[in-house]
């Protein structure tokens, strides 16, 4: 009895330490996953290095990183740095009135009377939506310029979390197998079962990181090159919103391209609208169609639809780290109770095989 008790009590304390650490960490929660990110992703190389440099894991770990840096970590900061400086100049020209909303819907009641007959149909108001969009573009601009000030202000506080995401992800990369064992031997869940979820953990955000990030590349400089030789202003500041906006499955960026191309063909430029549409039709929609299940819904294993809800549902409650995250915790749901059901199955003498193969071990 006496026994019992006290395990009881250190299980409760365990439990208890457990959350205040997690709790501890939750600042660092963006840091903390991106570095392990980082660390799945650049694994092979890792490997790579290792099996060169058997003796020396640190100068390996090291090697991978300065890799990293150089492919990853310092384009993205030139291009975040470009698209700031792009996002003040937008906002100059709103306050300057050189960007007008107003002028954009007048043009688009012009060319396009269908539509303002169905919105007045529903109910809609020309005035009051010119008024809105106003509003909002005033409102988009103070956000754009006040967090353009907020990031010079910080940028101590930005190099000091890139840094302890380097920081932590070199020890991700140098001892992750270690860690990973340990938490095997740690977790109460069967060997067998906690090791197919770490390897559904490194598969899962794998897929998802390389895939999403291929097509934001590829339909962002895509996009963005168009509108360049279109002649658009802020070709950049577009084509990164389109990035962002193909991180949403189904929408994607045609969130940004189509408002564009209809611009176009209400101020006349019906041939650049039909570029724009064409290209962005034909091959940015073709790369979302295409790729997207390729790099993403494959190798994730899950369907479409889960992908799409998960990856909306992820980056409402997660933001930008939401679209690896919801896939992430979509996955692992749909793995633990395709575990329960075979487990139970198996108990009651009828068993049933998985719906997938086990995956293969965290590399």
């Amino acid at each position: 009895m006496h026994d019992k008790l006290e395990t009881r009590t250190f299980l409760l304390f365990l439990f208890l330490v457990s959350v205040g650490f997690i709790l501890l960490l939750k600042p660092f929660f963006g840091t903390i996953f991106w570095a392990c990110a980082i660390a799945i992703i650049f694994a092979p190389v890792h490997n790579r290095f290792l099996a060169h440099w058997g003796d020396s894991p640190n100068r390996s770990a090291f090697a991978t990183l300065t890799i990293c840096i150089l492919v990853v970590i310092i384009p993205v900061v030139l291009v975040v740095s470009s698209v700031v400086s792009e996002g003040v100049v937008f906002y100059d020209k709103l306050q300057s009135g050189e960007i007008s909303p107003a002028r954009y819907i007048d043009s688009m009641h012009t060319a396009f009377p269908a539509l303002n007959n169905l919105l007045s149909t529903l109910g809609f108001d020309i005035e009051n939506l010119k008024n809105d969009a106003i509003n909002a573009a005033m409102s988009s601009g103070k956000f754009i310029a006040g967090h353009t000030l907020k990031i010079g202000q910080n940028a101590f506080g930005f190099i000091v979390n890139l840094a302890l995401m380097l920081y932590i992800a070199f020890f991700m990369l140098r001892d992750g197998d270690y860690l990973v064992n340990l938490l095997i031997r740690a977790l109460p869940l069967g060997d067998t079962r906690e090791r197919m979820l770490f390897a559904l953990f490194a598969e899962v955000t794998r897929a998802t990181i390389k895939g999403n990030v291929v097509i934001a590349i590829l339909q962002g400089s895509i996009g963005g090159i168009t509108l360049w030789a279109l002649g658009v202003h802020g070709a950049l500041l577009w084509g990164v919103l389109m990035a962002f906006a193909s991180l949403i499955p189904a929408l994607g960026s045609a969130l940004v391209w189509v408002p564009i191309a209809l611009y176009l063909t209400a101020i006349g430029e019906i041939t650049s609208a039909l570029i724009l549409a064409g290209v962005g039709a034909g091959i940015i929609g073709m790369l979302d169609n295409v790729l997207r299940p390729i790099l993403v819904g494959r190798d994730t294993k899950l369907p479409d639809y889960i992908v799409l809800l998960s990856t909306l549902g992820g980056i409402a409650m997660f933001g930008i780290n939401g679209f690896v995250v919801g896939p992430l915790v979509a996955a692992l749901f749909i793995a633990c109770w395709g575990i329960f059901i075979h487990d139970v199955n198996t108990d009651h003498n009828d068993p049933v095989e998985p719906a997938e193969e086990t995956p293969k071990a965290v590399d």
